[in-house]
């Protein structure tokens, strides 16, 4: 710890070569948690489902039973009573933390994400290690900036370096890491940070080759000449592909909200997760009895690399995908402690491996270089459509198979993905957490430049508590006037037309005895853009502008001068210090 302190001051380096060293500093360290979290898991899950499954039927359904309830229950308490933000996959998390804090995340957040993460994917709930890991690496980089002297307003760097290389540990694919950070964290792919990012994600990808081995997630074979049936049922792959993804989406954010503000609410926090693994263990315990498979239990890699080497058929394909499907969305929205990552790709991959069976049935012959391609071009596109980042989506399966063959279907799938998935779905998975959470991004992620931020909504920086002047007595504009501080009140005619009431000018008017004056003010919706909320304050002689909720609807806030200067320097300095 100490030695972390006193680095800066070590080393004589100069500003840009102290940045290097830094990044070098987060992607070491978030390559070796990320590793350490991944064999935690792989080691839980290995020491427990498949030496169960050659139990016999009655001890493996107790014994998955005690484990998935049992460390369902266990992660429940560590997140209700420790960390709640901990909680789900931890991307939407940590991209507000970058936003909103600057890239400073608690360390607890990290430690209660590791023992809980570990014990729900490796104790059988459907969810992903993926997102876990991102969180994880990044709030521990955030951490080690903070004993290496980074002020808690200047850790950004840090946790979007942490980011990546946790997510190219993860997946052993460290283009994609980059492309994820950028698209879904930064949200700007000429981010002051790339350098960085880019650096701490090829440190990640090393250590995993070091720890684990040069090879991914889960290996693919190799992908020879496909022919022209696979090119055609390409699309077909990528809208069932995004129609699962959308469901999947509205299913689990949707039982998400019922746990927090619907009838499920009187669960108590800690039980919810222990909720969403009796039905995960309910599911997974009757397709393993009808089929043998465990796909359902964890991350579920090994049915998923069967499904890629055309080894599963029939109808426990079908099986599986919607088994998959009810348990991720129970495990999610009950509050689980995982992320959606590998469950997307899953459901991808039977949903290729759905269209390819169905297109035999029809009397199509596909080979089996056919079939891959459709179950690759399903992850791909399913992928994309939840997390809206479709570059990543394309660069993961493309590193993993490493075949330029595949890249125009990829590219296909991509675009059916986005433009369905954005007709389905207001957000993408991410953004809609937050939304759901009462998060609003745009107030505190600055826009790329000063002309986009003009067309943001005035609401983003107007005062929804504005303070009325019922009544012009001068003895009850004296009570409004001691009660707030002040120079300028609202006063709304019997019409609703707003006015403004100065107070200097009420003063005289009580002292002479004559009317209080009245100053009209422009009036503008409340989805009205800066630029045009900017333009009626320059023109108005008292530097106030009234929102209505439409054009006639009820006076709900006001923006003035002040609040359009002050939101301009806060975007001056959100650019200072990105």
């Amino acid at each position: 710890m100490q030695a972390l302190r006193r680095l800066p001051r070590l080393l004589p380096l100069s500003p840009k070569a102290r940045v290097i060293a830094e990044s070098v500093v987060y992607g070491l360290t978030a390559g070796l948690v990320a590793v350490a979290y991944q064999v935690t898991i792989n080691h839980l899950y290995g020491a427990t489902f498949p030496r169960f499954a050659a139990w016999g039927t009655g001890a493996f359904l107790i014994a998955s039973f005690v484990l998935v309830v049992g460390t369902s229950l266990v992660a429940g308490a560590l997140l209700s009573r420790l960390a709640p933000e901990a909680a789900g996959s931890g991307i939407p998390q940590l991209k507000l933390a970058y936003w909103k804090d600057f890239g400073f995340v608690p360390f607890r957040i990290a430690a209660v994400k590791f023992v809980a993460g570990a014990l729900t994917v490796g104790g059988g709930s459907s969810l992903g290690r993926e997102g876990p890991t991102v969180q994880i690496a990044g709030s521990t980089c955030s951490a080690v900036a903070g004993l290496m002297g980074k002020a808690k307003t200047g850790r950004r760097r840090a946790a979007a370096s942490g980011a990546a290389a946790g997510l190219a540990a993860a997946f052993n694919t460290p283009l994609a890491a980059i492309a994820f950070v950028l698209e879904e964290i930064l949200g700007d792919l000429n981010s002051p940070v790339l350098g960085s990012v880019v650096v701490a994600s090829v440190l990640g990808a090393l250590l995993v080759h070091a720890f684990l081995g040069r090879l991914p997630a889960f290996p693919l074979p190799s992908i020879d000449e496909p022919s022209w049936h696979a090119h055609a049922l390409v699309p077909a792959a990528a809208i069932l592909a995004t129609l699962a993804g959308a469901w999947f989406q509205k299913a689990a954010l949707g039982l998400r909200l019922a746990c927090r503000a619907g009838f499920l609410r009187r669960i108590p926090a800690w039980g919810r997760p222990a909720c969403g693994g009796i039905v995960t263990w309910a599911i997974g315990a009757a397709v393993f009895l009808a089929y043998g498979r465990l796909g359902i239990f964890g991350l579920g890699y090994d049915d998923l690399t069967l499904a890629l080497h055309g080894q599963l058929v029939g109808s426990v394909v079908f099986v599986l995908l919607a088994g998959k499907l009810v348990a991720t969305v129970v495990s999610y929205g009950s509050g689980g402690c995982g992320g959606i990552f590998a469950p997307c790709l899953f459901f991808g991959a039977l949903c290729g491996c759905a269209v390819a069976q169905a297109a035999r049935a029809c009397g199509m012959a596909l080979t089996p270089p056919d079939d891959l391609l459709l179950a690759i071009v399903a992850m791909s596109a399913c992928l994309g459509a939840v997390v809206r980042a479709p570059l990543t989506s394309i660069l993961i399966v493309f590193e993993m198979t490493q075949q330029f063959t595949i890249v125009p279907s990829l590219l296909v799938a991509g675009l059916i993905s986005q433009a369905l998935s954005r007709f389905l779905l207001k957000r993408n998975f991410y953004d809609q957490v937050l939304h759901d959470d009462g998060q609003v991004l745009e107030k505190v992620m600055p826009p790329r430049d000063f002309r986009e931020w003009r067309e943001r909504p005035v609401s983003l920086i107007a005062n929804f508590r504005p303070v009325f002047a019922p009544d012009l007595a001068p003895a009850a504009l004296q009570v409004a006037w001691h009660q707030v501080f002040y120079q300028r009140l609202i006063h709304l005619s019997p019409e609703g037309v707003p006015f403004l009431v100065i107070h200097d000018e009420a003063d005289e008017a009580a002292v002479t005895g004559r009317p209080v004056p009245l100053h009209p003010v422009p009036v503008c919706p409340r989805n009205a853009t800066i630029r045009q909320a900017q333009d009626l304050l320059v023109a108005s002689r008292h530097g106030f502008v009234v929102l209505r909720e439409d054009d006639h609807g009820p006076v709900i806030g006001l923006v003035t001068l002040h609040d359009l200067l002050r939101a301009q320097q806060n975007l001056r300095d959100s650019e200072e210090t990105s």
